[in-house]
């Protein structure tokens, strides 16, 4: 349904996780019953979950830790990982930074070039550790570097940026091809991000494996107040799984839709699951491990754009292992830990056995879901506080 901006602009209505809420049917499971394992392009996860490539989330002892529970990191090959040789110095720099600093002190450390060497090396330390080798480059660079990544034994390829389109166009340089650079790269390509429809069904007719769904939700990132764009998350992964739905009438293909930022809890993960995805990519979350190299702070790709900066470093609530905050048990009660473990209970008290069956969930527009019974919370800061 379409809305008067005025009178001459219309908007459609979107909704975000806060503004949905998932409803029970008439069947109930046990959460031991659940299976909530993916597979795109050949490689079986028993997680449904990506760790977003953030230099402060994922470096290659996250990504083995995270492979060896069964969910994927993604390496940023063009962060502080191929950067420098010894990165703790830096990451205990950007610690240190006031935060009214931390902007320029970030774009003068990303001043430091990328190293080939490096990516190799990286790829190289997850690929011995026996997990899946995943990870991230943008549009601009991709073919610059990805070879180095592919003789390392890359397994998939990640093409990230703010936006990423299946028709750039440049009056200054030649744009990357998507359709041609994806059917002869060797690797499963998942690229992102976006946020309608149209531009979902299109980058699935460019071959990618999977496609990443989210423009400017992300706990880091500012795009949505320095550019003025972006969709809230449940309406964009609803799109985009129609998209999806349109794509394999098309084409008998099946390109997966992963949910990209702007969750914090295990209910957001179950509501962008419920809302079509097929996996979701976090990365504040993954910052708040211990073994997580940003030392409890992390900042968006685009934190350090040497021009026009679009994120900003900013600190985790607390810290804890990996394995609990992914798998528990959970000694907090608001449901930011054991993230698999509440996707489980909410798909079991929903009676939904798979991702699959899950997407088909009843979602229901709820304004008053985060405030409706929580008054005591709120006022003493705590649960849903």
């Amino acid at each position: 349904m379409e809305i008067d901006i005025g009178r001459g602009k219309k908007a459609r209505r979107a909704y975000g996780f806060d503004d949905i809420a998932i409803v029970p049917s008439r069947r109930t499971r046990d959460p031991e019953d659940i299976d909530i394992s993916w597979e795109i392009a050949g490689y079986p996860f028993e997680l449904p979950l990506m760790a977003s490539a953030m230099d402060g989330a994922v470096d290659p002892r996250i990504a083995v830790e995270l492979g060896k529970l069964g969910g994927v990191g993604v390496l940023n090959l063009e962060g502080l990982q191929t950067r420098y040789e010894d990165t703790r110095p830096i990451f205990e720099k950007i610690a240190s930074f006031p935060k009214e600093e931390a902007t320029r002190g970030l774009q003068e450390i990303y001043k430091n070039p990328i190293k080939e060497e490096l990516i190799h090396k990286r790829v190289r330390e997850i690929k011995d550790a026996g997990v899946a080798a995943c990870a991230s480059l943008t549009p601009q660079r991709v073919e610059r570097y990805y070879k180095i990544a592919l003789d390392a034994g890359l397994d998939m390829l990640v093409i990230q940026g703010t936006v990423v389109s299946a028709e750039h166009v440049s009056k200054t340089v030649e744009p990357l091809d998507l359709n041609k650079f994806i059917a002869q790269v060797g690797v499963p390509v998942i690229v992102g991000g976006c946020a309608s429809y149209a531009t979902a069904l299109h980058l699935m007719r460019t071959g990618a494996a999977g496609i990443l769904v989210g423009v400017g939700p992300g706990a880091a990132c500012t795009t949505r107040r320095v550019l003025g764009i972006g969709v809230p998350q449940a309406t964009a992964i609803a799109d985009a799984a129609a998209a999806r739905l349109r794509f394999l009438e098309e084409t008998g293909d099946y390109c997966h839709v992963v949910a990209d930022g702007g969750m914090r809890s295990g209910g957001d993960i179950a509501k962008a699951i419920a809302c079509g995805a097929d996996a979701v990519m976090i990365g504040s979350p993954i910052a708040r491990a211990l073994e997580a190299p940003g030392l409890g702070y992390h900042w968006g790709m685009a934190t350090f754009h040497p021009e026009l900066p679009r994120g900003t470093r900013v600190k985790t609530a607390r810290q804890v292992p990996l394995k609990e905050l992914l798998l528990g048990p959970a000694h907090e009660n608001d449901g930011t830990l054991n993230l698999v473990g509440a996707l489980k209970t909410s798909m079991a008290t929903c009676g939904y056995e798979n991702i699959k069956s899950f997407q088909k969930a009843e979602v229901i527009v709820a304004p008053s879901l985060q405030t409706e019974g929580k008054l005591l919370q709120q006022a003493q800061g705590v649960g849903m506080g």
